[in-house]
């Protein structure tokens, strides 16, 4: 491949057809190149047309549902490709009217007056990861939907447990001894029983999946050492490093925070300064993990024995972090919980604060230093 030689091309991807533009030069306007098949095959003959020489050619398009096959095939030929975060692109409000043609030859102006902002990529191995992730969430909510529609079924039918916890032991064996008036009822509750046991089953399979796929994982360091705070599980820690891959590659603690949407939105103009709620911008997934283990600072700070097991595989550095992350979120909860701040909104400000310990962790686990360390 020869040097780059500043022709950037636009792309507005579909599950069928690929609409192609093209800008050779900074400063020309865009031009239409047409309309292609989504297939390798077509791809390939592109690039060919584009490059007939072999210069390195820059391609850009919006992350969407068809994931990075593109983005795979036209790096793996030579030339440069960005995937772009559609919410981070420039729009003009007075513009009323969008085709594909439009869309491409947008995205190759802007590409060329570097105005987009590129997403991170995972690799096979990572995307592998982050996909059985997500799997096994979609299943925990089918079990999740599950229970909540036999325990609506038993409440409108006046079956009430008394004991002290649902989905026991004790609670399936009352369920066992119920009856009902009608032949029906029996049926329709035994389908929904055997719904929530399938939805169950799936749950645990796709678990079992996780630890033997992040065995050997090139992050499984880092995974370990994340054990060793309060509140993360592996299915947490997993979550977190498959959505975000290398965390290392954030400068910074609050560049992270901001990625994950934790920081207040603000609206602030002259002397008048006003924030509101979390943005709740970029990955909603990891977002989620994070609040639901940030709950576990609720208590006082303690080393249980669970944690103290998972924190003897790290090294004393990763320990000392963890601890001294505990210590501090515990006591921050406490703090603002008595300055008469509701609970979800003190989970959320604990959530954002561990932010910066998992970044701290990551990067001692990693061997790589950054200028801070944990939150500022």
């Amino acid at each position: 491949m020869k040097q780059f030689n500043d022709i950037y091309v636009g792309l507005d991807v579909h599950k069928d057809t690929i609409a192609v533009a093209v800008v050779r030069g900074l400063r020309t306007k865009p031009s239409y190149f047409g309309e292609i098949p989504n297939t390798p095959t077509a791809i390939t003959k592109l690039l060919k047309q584009l490059s007939p020489d072999g210069e390195v050619l820059n391609f850009c398009y919006e992350a969407g549902p068809c994931g990075y096959e593109v983005y795979h095939q036209v790096t793996q030929q030579g030339h440069a490709c960005d995937v772009v975060a559609p919410s981070l692109i420039p729009k003009m409000p007075g513009v009323r009217i969008k085709t594909d043609r439009r869309d491409a030859m947008s995205l190759a102006k802007l590409h060329a007056d570097g105005s987009l902002t590129a997403v991170w990529v995972p690799d096979k191995e990572q995307e592998g990861i982050r996909d059985l992730s997500r799997a096994r969430e979609d299943f925990k909510q089918t079990e999740t939907k599950a229970r909540q529609r036999l325990g609506a079924f038993l409440l409108r039918n006046g079956k009430v447990f008394t004991g002290k916890s649902k989905w026991t032991v004790a609670h399936w064996r009352w369920m066992e001894t119920l009856t009902f008036e009608t032949p029906t009822q029996h049926i329709v509750m035994q389908e929904y029983v055997e719904a929530l046991k399938e939805a169950s089953r799936r749950v645990l399979g796709m678990e079992k999946q996780i630890l033997l796929a992040v065995r050997g994982w090139s992050l499984e360091p880092v995974l370990n050492s994340l054990l060793a705070m309060r509140g993360v599980n592996t299915i947490t820690a997993v979550t977190l490093l498959a959505e975000l891959g290398d965390i290392t590659r954030f400068d910074n603690p609050k560049q992270l925070m901001s990625y994950l949407g934790l920081v207040p939105s603000e609206y602030s103009s002259g002397s008048k300064r006003q924030q509101g709620s979390i943005t709740k911008t970029g990955n909603g997934h990891v977002r989620r993990v994070l609040i639901e283990a940030a709950w576990n600072y609720r208590f006082p700070a303690r080393k249980s024995r669970t944690i103290e097991m998972r924190a003897e595989k790290t090294s004393e550095r990763v320990q000392a972090i963890a601890w001294e992350g505990q210590k501090r979120l515990c006591g921050r909860y406490q703090k603002l919980l008595t300055s008469g701040k509701l609970k979800q909104k003190v989970c959320t400000a604990v959530a954002r604060e561990m932010v910066g310990f998992v970044w701290a962790i990551a990067c001692e686990a990693s061997g790589r230093v950054h200028g801070s360390r944990a939150t500022a």
